[in-house]
């Protein structure tokens, strides 16, 4: 009797550990596809509505590569990465190929979230997160490349860094 339940909790722990690994790989497998396999399609609209600097639309991005920022002032990680897209947006590789979205956020929070990370970049406000589902994304921070014919190439998926910034930037 001991050994069937020995037994039984055996193969519970195998069906478990199975199942475990299944589902990170299926994760895995989802987010390497929203990112670097990503293939190419025309990005949907930006909003309209400007929180900082001039409006930006599809057609002003078109000619350069340019890295599209989905964040959010209650976003723990967008903190954390918001120092780094301000040194990533003044470097040479940065200037003039950053923009940001705040996403689902209140417009005096995103404001302030601008303010205290200084960030001199155009950024633009989607309060309902409309053009977040339009883009597809699978939460914040999300970065999205586009490459000069405005076509989303890649998507950077968690906090960045400038180097992973400037990297994304090079193979668009």
């Amino acid at each position: 009797m001991l050994r069937r339940g020995v037994a039984r909790l055996r193969r519970f722990r195998v069906v478990v550990t199975a199942v475990s690994v299944a589902l990170v790989a299926l994760i895995l497998v989802g987010v390497l596809a929203h990112g670097r396999g990503t293939p190419r399609r025309a990005a949907p609209a930006l909003p309209t509505q400007v929180i900082q600097g001039p409006p930006v639309n599809l057609a002003s991005l078109r000619g350069h590569p340019t890295l599209v920022v989905f964040w959010a002032s209650w976003c723990g990680p967008c903190n954390a990465e918001a120092p780094a897209i301000e040194r990533f947006a003044r470097s040479p590789a940065g200037r003039g190929h950053i923009i940001g979205i705040a996403d689902d956020d209140g417009r005096a929070a995103a404001r302030r979230f601008i303010a205290h990370y200084r960030w001199t970049f155009p950024v633009l406000d989607d309060p309902q997160g409309a053009t977040a589902a339009a883009y597809r994304l699978l939460g914040l921070p999300t970065t999205i490349v586009l490459n000069p014919a405005g076509q989303i190439v890649g998507a950077l998926i968690g906090p960045q860094t400038p180097h992973t910034l400037a990297a994304a930037i090079a193979r668009a």
